[in-house]
């Protein structure tokens, strides 16, 4: 765009005086800045190769968040070898719940430090503690140390998502950022498809160790990129790190995490610990929220709440997780022991899940790029979630793979309209100095919904399979479901015919409660996302890449810092 200046014929007259030396000072400047603000600094031909080292650096980030997803599904595979060679049966699940705490402990406090020292270095910080974290982890000599190491790889863990979402908030306006939505649900669905396969393969073919070991070339990968094409305005705040908001926040997040982990198994929920816990995590809650009202540098600063689009998706957000998590926690289940098919398929049990979720996200990315438009789309995956978890709920042990295949895919397609957009929204609702906090605080309640989703679904389902055998089995039930209402498909073949059909009927039936109750569930999230306000999306026609008035049609992209 040109200079569109009208020059008076004043200002002409003034053009042939002879400026005084400040004037002729004053003139200067501001012509260096006109220039600057105004006249294209390079042809476009020349912006090219910024682009492709953009591009390079998203490819890294995809990288990172592939890490962070797929760490879990490996493992899970990976367990019975595990215990076989370590011991140490009686504490397994502390091999997840140890990363799983310290991931969501730690990650609002990775968006934090990002926001106020600078998100490379703080970025490349947790890809090399969850690297040091996994190379621990494969040299662990007992069950007790794979569970400290496992501590250290969650650690890391926490800020690669965190990570990940936040540089593409700085590298790229919300309005372009939906052309990526379709990579991030890529990445999701090569994770749960590919983690079980990739660890049933790497603990057969070259020992469990290797599911941690193959990180390491992964995030070598990454880190190299990243540093080598990625650069970011350096920030040193003046303020203070919040230790006690920081460490409030965690006991508060732990406490939650524990009851969800261990309520209905380790304890029951009524029981003194779980109640304790409770106590423990509403007090630590409280006390963070009256600290960070009277610190400068809050590690989860409350205004950003006071933005009503952003406290909306935020909780629709919690509620995708619930349901994401505790839908794909049972369908495999489901598929295994009423529809007969293999554990060692079991990622390819939810392809016609993850398939409609990733078609529809690269839709709803290109419209929202293209229109700037984007409330139709918690609306309609709302909707969708209801009618998919609903649909699951009607499945018996005479529905077909192909029924609920189909069923899958309406439940995949409402949350390719919810799972890159709600982050989207939540990122355009604060201000860039919050970009790290508001993404973190996006994650981290979406880890939340799907730990408490896990947990309370959990409880529905082990409660009805238990009351349905006991009816259909009578006093033998008990010796079924005694340790855990879940058996593999290897000792359900051991079971006497007239057991395995009742264990069969049981579980399909559990599975009707927890689809049952998801949708009742789903419905909370359609009527919030009917409150969802259209705000403009930053870098949009008129705006600049960070919300304010129109930018020059030739002033450098946001992409092009990179």
């Amino acid at each position: 765009m040109g200079v569109r200046a009208l020059i008076t014929q004043g200002e002409t007259e003034n053009m042939f005086r002879k400026p005084s030396q400040d004037e002729a000072s004053s003139a200067s400047t501001s012509a260096q800045a006109a220039q600057e603000a105004q006249i294209p600094k390079e042809p476009k031909g020349k912006a090219e190769p910024k682009q492709r080292s953009t591009s390079v650096v998203i490819f890294a980030l995809m990288i990172a968040m592939l890490l962070a997803m797929l760490d879990n599904m490996i493992v899970g595979t990976a367990m019975p070898t595990i215990v076989g060679e370590l011991g140490g049966l009686d504490h397994l699940s502390w091999v997840v719940t140890a990363y799983t705490l310290a991931t969501a402990a730690s990650t609002p406090i990775w968006g934090k430090l990002g926001d106020m020292y600078g998100r490379k270095g703080i970025f490349l910080t947790s890809i090399a503690v969850f690297l040091g974290g996994s190379a621990l982890s494969g040299m662990a000599q007992s069950m007790g140390e794979l569970i400290g190491f496992r501590a250290i790889q969650g650690l890391g863990a926490g800020g690669l998502m965190v990570g990940v979402m936040a540089i593409i908030g700085d590298l790229v306006p919300p309005r372009e950022r939906g052309r990526y939505q379709g990579i991030m649900a890529g990445v999701m669905a090569v994770a749960m498809i590919g983690g079980p396969l990739v660890g049933g393969t790497l603990t057969d073919h070259l020992g469990w160790r290797w599911i941690f070991y193959i990180n390491l070339p992964l995030g070598a990968v990454a880190l190299a990129a990243i540093t080598a094409v990625l650069h970011l305005p350096k920030k040193r705040s003046q303020g203070r790190i919040d230790y006690t908001g920081a460490a409030l926040l965690t006991v508060g997040i732990t406490a939650l995490v524990l009851i969800t982990t261990w309520g209905g198994n380790e304890y029951a929920w009524g029981s003194a610990q779980i109640l304790g816990l409770g106590a423990l995590g509403v007090l630590a809650l409280v006390a963070f929220v009256f600290v960070e009202q009277r610190v400068a540098e809050p590690v989860l600063p409350l205004h950003i709440f006071r933005n009503a689009n952003f406290t909306l998706v935020t909780a629709i957000g919690f509620l995708v997780g619930f349901v994401m998590f505790g839908s794909t926690t049972f369908l495999p289940l489901y598929q295994q022991t009423v529809q007969g098919a293999t554990a060692t398929n079991s990622g390819l049990l939810l392809l016609p899940m993850l398939l409609g979720m990733l078609v529809v996200s690269l839709v709803a990315g290109r419209v929202t790029t293209q229109t700037g438009k984007y409330k139709i789309f918690p609306i309609i995956g709302g909707l969708l979630i209801t009618v998919g978890m609903f649909l699951l709920s009607t499945m018996d042990t005479e529905t077909t793979r192909f029924s609920s295949g189909l069923y899958m895919a309406v439940l995949g397609m409402g949350m390719g309209c919810l799972m890159q957009t709600t982050m989207l929204v939540a990122q355009n609702s604060v201000e860039m100095k919050d970009m790290g906090v508001g993404s973190s605080s996006a994650t981290l309640f979406r880890t939340l919904g799907g730990s408490f989703g896990v947990a309370i679904l959990g409880a529905l389902f082990t409660s009805q399979v238990r009351d349905t055998m006991a009816e259909r089995a009578g006093g033998k039930a008990a010796a079924v479901t005694s340790g855990s209402a879940q058996l593999d498909p290897a000792s359900l073949k051991k079971l006497p015919p007239g057991i395995r059909d009742a264990y069969t009927h049981a579980v399909a039936s559990g599975a009707h409660q927890v689809f049952l109750w998801g949708a009742l569930i789903s419905i909370i999230g359609f009527l919030a996302a009917w409150f969802v306000k259209e705000v403009p999306l930053r870098g949009g026609p008129g705006k600049s890449a960070d919300g304010g008035d129109e930018a020059p049609a030739d002033a450098a992209p946001v992409a092009e810092t990179v």
